[in-house]
């Protein structure tokens, strides 16, 4: 396999632990296979509840989506809200599911306080600016639906948004400040640190390739180890393999560009979202960005793929930012990265359950660090003894997307008309 590109945040974060391969024979109460935010987190918390918990993972902590993403820490969900959740899901799951996400960055939060992660965090809040009239009043809806679960939210006129963010053209849009940033990376590395210190069993660069159901559970193999365990967590999410069939074709993947620049000048950094906040528009091709803590500013998003599309993306997406900011002179990049998101046709997390003591948790829809920290403190009550049903996020068997080859492609095969309607519904003085 062709290494991925170095990512400002595997550059920047406190250095990795090493960890060895799993070897010989090994029991465990839960295994957890996949290193990312969703399987350290359920490692943590299961073996905070006493169990005997082995995680593996076929690279290294933090290798896949949770090392490449733009360290937003967002409290909900990207197309839906309370009223649409519950629509969807029922009241009393619906209830469960919107409350976990609101709660999520709080987790996030909490956890780093408590563990002492290094990871350059800061609950600073995230804004959501609007790009048409549409978008304006779907966030004024959006802030009336989240007060009324008691999150700190607030609707933001145009000044506002202006204010805070330095940009000008947005019509307004809202802010949670329960929302932040960090450096996933170092976020993950303090994870598995604390997973290990409670008494979990973590090792890289030991891809499972093989789960097979046993009267005891499931016994997983390696090419160095077998391991027992009474039940399993899969939390591999865009990056699944055939280890459960049917699993990879249960939502959409999603390639995602991130770059970051070199440090900009004070100067820039004082008029650019001074308090330090994250930002993601309303856009269908959304428009981000925050800045790390050496003032680098970071931006991404989807782009049309094809031949050169690892180096034709990052120079579309540096343009795209100078536009939108008003930077013409714009630094040179230092990192630039992608990874790959898993989307559902819902927008909602989801929990698939092929056999039993088998549980795989995908699809957090680019909320990655938060939804996925709260899904893991679930899979460990599951772990636990919890029923399934029980859980926060609706849990059923695989559930594949009819002609899943095909439609696959439809996000980047659709994105130019996206791209037109969004510059067709934006103001004149936004991003031209």
């Amino acid at each position: 396999m062709q290494p991925e590109p170095k990512t400002l945040w595997h550059a920047t974060a406190a250095p990795a632990a090493l960890r060895p391969k799993a070897t010989g024979e090994i029991t465990a109460d839960l295994l957890v296979i996949g290193g990312g935010f969703a399987g350290l987190s359920t490692a943590l918390h299961a073996a905070e509840a006493g169990l005997r918990v082995v995680l593996l993972e076929a690279e290294q902590i933090a290798s896949g989506a949770t090392g490449r993403n733009a360290g937003f820490v967002v409290p909900n969900f990207a197309k839906v809200d309370p009223e649409g959740v519950r629509a969807a899901l029922g009241e009393a799951k619906g209830n469960q599911l919107v409350q976990m996400a609101a709660g999520s960055a709080e987790l996030v939060f909490d956890l780093i306080q408590r563990h002492a992660i290094s990871c350059d965090a800061a609950r600073s809040g995230w804004i959501q600016p609007s790009h048409s009239p549409t978008a304006l009043d779907r966030a004024k809806d959006r802030v009336r639906q989240w007060a009324a679960e008691g999150r700190p939210v607030e609707f933001l006129t145009a000044a506002a948004v202006q204010n805070l963010t330095g940009a000008q053209g947005w019509l307004g849009g809202w802010i949670d400040h329960s929302g932040g940033v960090l450096n996933p990376v170092g976020y993950a590395r303090g994870l598995a640190r604390a997973a290990e210190t409670a008494g979990a069993q973590l090792h890289e660069n030991s891809r499972v390739t093989a789960l097979i159901a046993t009267p005891e559970g499931w016994q997983a193999r390696t090419a160095t180890a077998t391991i027992q365990a009474a039940r399993v967590v899969v939390t591999t999410n865009a990056y699944a393999d055939g280890l459960i069939p049917g699993l990879a074709h249960s939502f959409f993947p999603l390639k995602v560009f991130q770059i970051a620049t070199q440090p900009l000048p004070q100067s820039v950094r004082e008029r650019l979202l001074p308090g330090g906040q994250c930002v993601s528009d309303s856009r269908r091709n959304l428009f981000t960005f925050r800045f790390d803590a050496t003032n680098r500013l970071i931006t991404g998003g989807m782009h049309i793929l094809g031949l050169g599309a690892d180096a034709r993306v990052p120079k579309a997406i540096r343009r795209r930012m100078a536009q939108m900011l008003n930077l013409p002179d714009l630094p040179p990049l230092d990192y630039a990265w992608s990874g790959m998101a898993a989307v559902m046709p819902s927008f909602l997390p989801r929990l698939i359950a092929p056999a039993p003591n088998l549980i795989a948790g995908i699809a957090c829809n680019g909320r990655g660090i938060a939804m996925t920290t709260a899904m893991g403190r679930e899979l460990a009550l599951w772990a636990a003894g919890t029923p399934a049903e029980a859980l926060a996020i609706p849990v059923g068997p695989p559930a594949p997307i009819p002609l899943h080859a095909l439609m696959r492609h439809a996000p980047n095969a659709l994105l130019p008309i996206s791209q037109l309607r969004d510059r067709i519904e934006s103001p004149a003085d936004l991003g031209r």
